[in-house]
């Protein structure tokens, strides 16, 4: 019988009772100064190594030797899967502390399937109106998105604007292609939308989903403070709009390790499910999945089978007093 534990550390974080009612309510949580600061430290230099060329990762050219900042901030704003080329996107997506608040959100068991680096220098970055689970499928649908602030985040410098409350909106999905999360002919009144994500209110139609609520408040983070957010909240990002600030940021997608995910990231897989790509971060699963590539500790190198002999776990049953009657008993007395 599995029976879920958490792994005492000296450092652990224990999400409060009211933090874990916040999110199912909001669809979101801030958790403040989750990352120590020599943490952050290390992935600001990272950041900065792979702006500034000091640092390449396959594929990557390197830049012109006298590449001026506006040549450089131009290369890329974000890059996305680090956690499969590079070990320390891999130890941030695996964090323990991250971990830990996942656990208790959406766990006992997780699965870690994205990294995303965001540079977002002056002028750059801002992304429209969209929900995670849009893009990346899980069934169950269990998505949640953690976002790392390695710079402070606010309304000058392109932090996130969430919704609360729209993580009850069911996922609306593109025009004619149906069925990317809920099934095709369940709702009666679910309409399509169309450029989701683009930053142009009047384009992006998931616009007019984001009028039925109250304004979208800012979520305004310090270095190493993390927001968490579930996979149907609407939220969004504007350019940076100052001369002298970054927004740098990393973003890790995890969903529970029971979901079956056909998602990696627009590359092939084998079979009709691609949880063998995405690591085990917590607990167990019966599905497959991947081992960290450069040996972060995490769930996946552990042992994941019960010894043979454990006990069952006695049956729990709702109580109804002296009333109550198992309906095997029933058949055996009957027999009688």
């Amino acid at each position: 019988m599995y029976r879920a534990k958490a792994t005492e550390r000296p450092d652990r974080y224990r999400v409060k009772v009211d933090e874990y009612i916040f999110y199912r309510r909001n669809g979101y949580l801030i958790v403040r100064n989750l990352l120590a600061p020599d943490e952050v430290d290390e992935l600001l230099t990272f950041a900065s190594d792979l702006l500034y060329g000091r640092e390449l990762l396959p594929g990557m050219e390197p830049p012109p030797a006298d590449a001026t900042e506006e040549q450089l901030f131009s290369r890329f704003s974000r890059i996305h899967m680090l956690h499969r080329v590079h070990p320390i996107a891999e130890r941030y997506l695996l964090h323990p502390r991250v971990l830990d608040v996942l656990e208790a959100l959406i766990g006992p068991d997780v699965l870690a399937l994205q990294t995303m680096l965001f540079l977002n220098p002056p002028g750059k970055g801002g992304q429209g109106w969209h929900q995670d689970a849009y893009y990346i499928s899980t069934y169950p649908d269990t998505l949640i998105g953690a976002w790392i602030a390695l710079d402070r985040a606010d309304e000058q410098n392109g932090c996130l604007w969430v919704v609360p409350g729209s993580h009850c909106e069911p996922i609306y999905p593109p025009h004619g292609l149906r069925g990317i999360i809920h099934a095709d002919g369940a709702f009666e009144d679910l309409h399509e939308v169309e450029h989701v994500s683009h930053l142009d209110d009047e384009v992006n139609t998931l616009s007019q989903v984001v009028r039925k609520y109250p304004p979208a408040i800012p979520v305004v983070l310090e270095p190493g403070d993390v927001v968490f957010f579930e996979g149907h909240l609407l939220h969004r990002s504007y350019p940076n709009r100052t001369a002298d600030r970054f927004r740098r940021a990393f973003v890790s997608h995890y969903c529970n390790a029971r979901s079956w995910v056909p998602w990696n990231h627009g590359m092939p897989y084998e079979g009709d499910c691609a949880n063998a790509e995405h690591i085990l971060a917590r607990g167990r699963t019966h599905m497959p999945y991947a081992l960290p590539a450069f040996g972060t500790l995490c769930a996946a190198l552990d042992a994941q089978q019960e010894p043979a002999n454990t006990p069952a776990e006695p049956t729990r049953m709702m109580g109804m007093g002296d009333e109550m009657m198992v309906v095997e008993q029933v058949f055996t007395d009957a027999k009688r």
